[in-house]
């Protein structure tokens, strides 16, 4: 059912300071903030080869990534995102297998302008898992 990795998600404490890090000591190329007030972070997306990472950076106090830097204040790996073909038909086998949907259960759109859902950690090994579809 999962397809490819899309990205791997780090949250960071200084987006500024992530974003010089991985474009001067890595080589990277870095792309621009961009906020996403439904998700309450802003992103920046680092591009690679076969994937990209994403930057997670707190957006307004009820953001989500402010409680996990409280918690992780050097920042860390929030997620993995993998793609899939069919979001709905993805939420629908999961769900039979046993698996927990977050929020309401339905596809918000993503930092890449497509439908994702986000999965329960403690039912897949302690790792937050993001389905986008492609």
């Amino acid at each position: 059912m999962i397809g490819r990795l899309n990205h791997v998600a780090i949250a960071v404490p200084d987006l500024d300071a992530a974003c010089a890090q991985y474009a001067s000591a890595l080589g990277a190329k870095v792309g621009a903030p961009q906020d996403e007030p439904d998700h309450g972070v802003t992103v920046v997306f680092i591009e690679l080869p076969n994937t990209k990472i994403e930057f997670l950076y707190p957006l307004g106090d009820d953001s989500p990534i402010k409680g996990f830097l409280e918690k992780n204040p050097a920042g860390g790996i929030h997620h993995i995102c993998y793609e899939v073909d069919d979001i709905l038909a993805a939420r629908e086998k999961l769900l039979a297998e046993g698996a927990r949907v977050l929020g309401s259960g339905e596809p918000k759109i993503g930092a890449h302008g497509k439908p994702v859902l986000f999965l329960h950690p403690k039912d897949f090994n302690g790792c937050l898992i993001e389905l986008e579809q492609v």
